[in-house]
């Protein structure tokens, strides 16, 4: 069992992004009982849960003429224009039927301003904007973190390098975590991750 001070972290386990969602990670929900089982080894477990409103901006339903996946500038930068995923209070945005929800302290909602996306944890994508974990961390004397959960390359990725970045003693446990890979998002990923400080275990 950790200490108080390590917290699990497990990040966007909903349906969409599991097979037969809006936005599939191949082999999504095979993590799940592999998260359920490491929840029992940590005081503190906190989900989050990616919770768009529909009509979101990073749509590329959106866009006229852009495609999911293309690559468009926004305000704040480039920003990948998705499938219609995660829509406030609809199915696909529920978390997975098997996770186990009971065990968590908290939920972290994610996404939900209109104008601009949200991979991290921690900030909106204009790396800006809190999402308020960072408070509610510090709050608890919380200084390191197990991170799990979807996608590898997206909302993983941004919330390590994040946490890192904010002082964080930061793992992620690849083994329970999955990846969308577009154009060698993983590699790249993992590359950033390990020069922010992150531990891939």
């Amino acid at each position: 069992m950790h200490d108080a001070t390590h917290a699990l972290i497990v990040i966007d386990v909903q349906n969409d992004f599991c097979p037969g969602g809006a936005l599939a990670v191949p082999g999504g929900d095979e993590i799940v009982p592999g998260i359920n089982a490491l929840m029992a080894e940590f005081q503190a477990v906190i989900l989050t849960q990616d919770w768009h409103p529909a009509g979101h901006s990073s749509f590329a339903s959106q866009h006229d003429g852009q495609a999911p996946y293309s690559v468009v500038d926004f305000p704040y930068g480039p920003q990948v224009l998705w499938p219609d995923h995660c829509i406030q209070g609809s199915p696909g945005a529920a978390f997975h039927p098997g996770l186990h929800t009971d065990p968590a302290q908290m939920i972290i909602r994610k996404g939900f301003r209109p104008a601009i996306d949200s991979y991290s944890a921690f900030f909106e994508n204009d790396h800006i904007t809190p999402t308020g974990l960072d408070g509610a961390l510090r709050s608890r004397g919380i200084t390191h973190l197990t991170m799990v959960g979807l996608a590898t390359d997206f909302c993983v990725n941004y919330s390590a390098q994040d946490a890192a970045r904010l002082g964080f003693a930061v793992e992620v446990r690849a083994d329970l975590c999955r990846a969308i890979d577009l154009d060698g998002s993983l590699g790249a990923a993992e590359d950033g991750m390990r020069a922010a400080g992150v531990t891939l275990r």
